[in-house]
């Protein structure tokens, strides 16, 4: 199949925040696709989960959103949280009306297993080549098990579709990207965030060139304005480029037949795309 054979709806790629702030925004990319190109069109920055939700009610969309759209099938299981990634989140947040409640759910279980073996991975995450996403457990650091919580229940209470996990509003599209994954296709483990530093600055222009040129097995380029490529690169959190990548990924599913999910996808783990 080519890209230029299939249309693609507006295109989202979504740097999440568990908490956003004026500091530390949910940054959203929107795109539009034209062939094998990607015209960035602009990046919004959302303050609030208000403002997340609603972006998720605009229509129509295909987004990529960069935290977990499952938990590993292990903690499911023990815990009886479900058979489905929808009845997980709901039965996770019934008994864990906080973050921090769940948060408490996580140490508990992770206190009683072998050093090594608290924080366990889905297979997605270990499929990856080239890194290793955080666990959906992990709470501390960088705390993807609340991005979880905040973010795909969200997408869920919204009614949108999740391909290989649940049916919904077609016209609204979402699959879990992770930016990190694009990134180490081009600079290896070469770090390109969180520092304003010449070397974190040179990875984020390398990544840009290589997004521009199309030099990712997506197939895809990323048209940007002198502005916008600017602005990609001076943003030294990275959450702009992060923002980018999901829309590339985002674009890369929309072109394919269930978003270009492997054939069996397990129900309450979820898939990253692209992987």
């Amino acid at each position: 199949m080519t890209t230029s054979s299939v249309s693609a709806p507006p295109l989202i790629g979504v740097d999440f925040s568990c908490a956003p702030s004026r500091r530390k925004p949910i940054t959203v990319a929107r795109g539009t696709l034209h062939g094998a190109v990607l015209r960035l069109e602009r990046v919004d920055e959302l303050q609030t989960l208000a403002g997340f939700e609603a972006l998720l009610a605009e229509s129509p969309w295909f987004g990529g959103f960069d935290f977990p759209f499952g938990l590993p099938r292990l903690f499911v299981d023990e815990h009886g949280l479900g058979t489905t990634a929808a009845q997980v989140i709901a039965e996770l947040q019934r008994r864990c009306p906080t973050r921090m409640a769940f948060r408490a759910l996580v140490d508990a279980w992770g206190n009683g297993r072998p050093a090594g073996q608290r924080l366990v991975h889905r297979r997605a995450d270990l499929s990856l080549p080239g890194t290793t996403s955080t666990s959906p457990l992990q709470t501390r650091y960088v705390p993807v098990g609340f991005m979880y919580y905040e973010g795909f229940s969200r997408l869920v209470a919204a009614g949108v579709q999740l391909p290989g996990l649940a049916a919904g509003d077609a016209a609204r599209t979402a699959v879990e990207a992770y930016p990190g994954l694009l990134a180490s296709e081009i600079l290896g483990r070469r770090s390109y965030k969180n520092s304003a530093e010449a070397d974190r600055l040179i990875a984020r222009k390398d990544l840009v060139d290589a997004l521009e040129q199309g030099r990712t097995r997506l197939g895809l380029r990323l048209k940007l304005t002198h502005a916008q490529r600017d602005a990609l690169v001076a943003d030294a959190s990275g959450d702009r480029l992060d923002a980018a990548l999901c829309l590339l990924q985002a674009g890369w599913a929309a072109l394919r037949p269930g978003a270009g999910l492997p054939a069996v996808v397990d129900p309450v783990e979820g898939w990253i795309t692209t992987a």
